[in-house]
């Protein structure tokens, strides 16, 4: 067992051992105070401070994991072993240039988005006020990378430390923010979308296909589920979520009626195949006692309890988006990432406990990012098909080297093969078969 000694114990670097060592390297460990109890204690150690104590691996402490307020932050981003490090340290004595705990705690925590920063016209933090995309390691997992230099340095002074392998971990996860294109829509959207089409030049070609789907003559383009199922029947390794709007109708929460049979049909066929979560409206990150509305009517529709959620939109604003999970009893949040970039927000793709920088603690809401949105790439990026592939491959190649999770985010519209989709689902049986074969891979630590 490790033994880890520090100054004093607080709670943001009691959270940042418990993600380092328990969540991501899978090692026990405990904390002490006590210098001469350190000292005479024969296995692995690790020493947290501003001075080293006994033989052990030492990290130079900043200040940041001893404050228990929220101010300004120079993490000051530099290079170290091919890696972006922050909280640079100037100490012969440490086994590292920068503070290792407290750079994986400012990307965990998301501590740049406490601070004042400038919002899309959605209310989102962007990618381009991150630290990560400015200093170009977005796509680099950091906190898993840094993770695994500790790792290494500590195997080196202590050869009888045992750390077990990383294994690469596959999800695909889908939103559902239109499960039909046309059919289950009620009279009222019926009409209006035949209206639209007849008065535009460009959709009155659409008019004889909205009617022949809407007849049962034509599948409706939206209806990917049986393809995407089909597709998982030959990679089952690969975890797969989907993620239901089940809001009312708004301007941006455009879903079909929780209330109608054939979609609640569809739902309850997906969940015999995968594990299900609310995918909470647009208008519940303005109002959450809406995230308690969907989340019951999900539940209701499945007779089993809402425990995922991923937010519409990617709305996130911390912690009141994440107070609201927590609040209804939601335990798993899927909306870590970015809808104009990808890459890892959090500096990982592994799966960790949210710590609320306000109330300082670590709470029971597990975050899972997501590493890349099919979106992103054609709406915001406007890349071609055959780029954003080159991307995706990258990220998986960055996960597999450090053996974390991989989590893919689509949408079942986006597979249509239309409406400027077409090739995309090329794309998503090779991304996806790029996965599997990553899944599982071991990386020695």
């Amino acid at each position: 067992m490790l033994l880890v000694h520090i100054p004093r114990m607080t709670n943001r670097l009691g959270y940042t051992l418990n993600v380092l060592f328990r969540h991501i390297l899978k090692v026990d460990f405990e904390i002490t105070v006590d210098a001469d109890t350190f000292v005479r204690y024969e296995g692995p150690k690790l020493c947290y401070g501003r001075h080293r104590v006994g033989e052990s691996v030492f990290v130079r402490s900043c200040d940041l994991l001893f404050q228990t307020t929220i101010e300004e932050q120079s993490p000051r981003c530099f290079e170290y072993e091919g890696c972006a490090a922050l909280f640079p340290v100037h100490s012969a004595e440490s086994d590292f240039p920068f503070d290792l705990l407290a750079a994986a705690f400012f990307c965990l925590s998301r501590y740049e988005e406490y601070l004042p920063h400038i919002t899309d016209q959605h209310g989102r933090f962007p990618a381009s006020e991150s630290l990560a995309l400015k200093e170009g390691f977005l796509t680099t997992a950091v906190v898993d990378r840094w993770a695994l230099m500790l790792a290494s340095k500590l195997k080196q002074r202590f050869p009888q430390m045992v750390v077990a392998p990383r294994f690469v971990v596959a999800e695909d996860t889908f939103d559902i923010d239109a499960a039909y294109c046309y059919k289950r829509k009620g009279i009222v959207r019926t009409l209006t979308g035949l209206g639209r089409d007849f008065l535009s030049r460009e959709n009155r070609g659409e008019t004889g296909r909205r009617l022949r789907v809407i007849f049962g003559k034509e599948a409706d383009p939206f209806d990917s589920f049986d393809y995407i199922l089909d597709v998982h029947s030959r990679m089952p390794g690969v975890k797969l979520k989907f993620f239901p709007l089940m809001a009312d109708y708004n301007v941006y929460d455009k879903p079909i009626s929780y209330q109608n049979e054939e979609f609640r049909q569809l739902l309850q066929h997906l969940c015999d195949y995968a594990k299900m979560g609310l995918h909470a409206s647009y208008a519940s990150s303005d109002d959450p006692k809406l995230v308690g509305i969907e989340s019951e009517r999900l539940a209701s529709l499945l007779h089993r309890r809402t425990v995922r959620n991923r937010y519409h939109f990617l709305r996130l604003t911390l912690p009141r988006s994440y107070d609201a999970l927590i609040d209804n009893g939601i335990l798993h949040d899927y909306t870590m990432g970015y809808a104009e970039e990808p890459g890892f927000r959090a500096g990982t793709g592994s799966p960790y406990p949210f710590f609320d920088l306000e109330s300082d603690c670590e709470t029971p809401l597990t975050i899972h990012p997501f590493v890349a949105m099919d979106s992103t790439f054609n709406r915001y990026k406007k890349m071609s098909p055959e780029a954003a592939e080159e991307v995706y491959c990258r990220l998986v190649d960055e996960v597999r080297a450090v053996g974390g999770t991989l989590s893919l985010l689509w949408h079942n519209q986006n597979l249509c093969e239309d409406f400027g989709w077409q090739g995309w689902r090329g794309v998503y049986e090779r991304v996806l078969a790029r996965a599997d074969d990553a899944n599982k891979s071991r990386v020695e630590v």
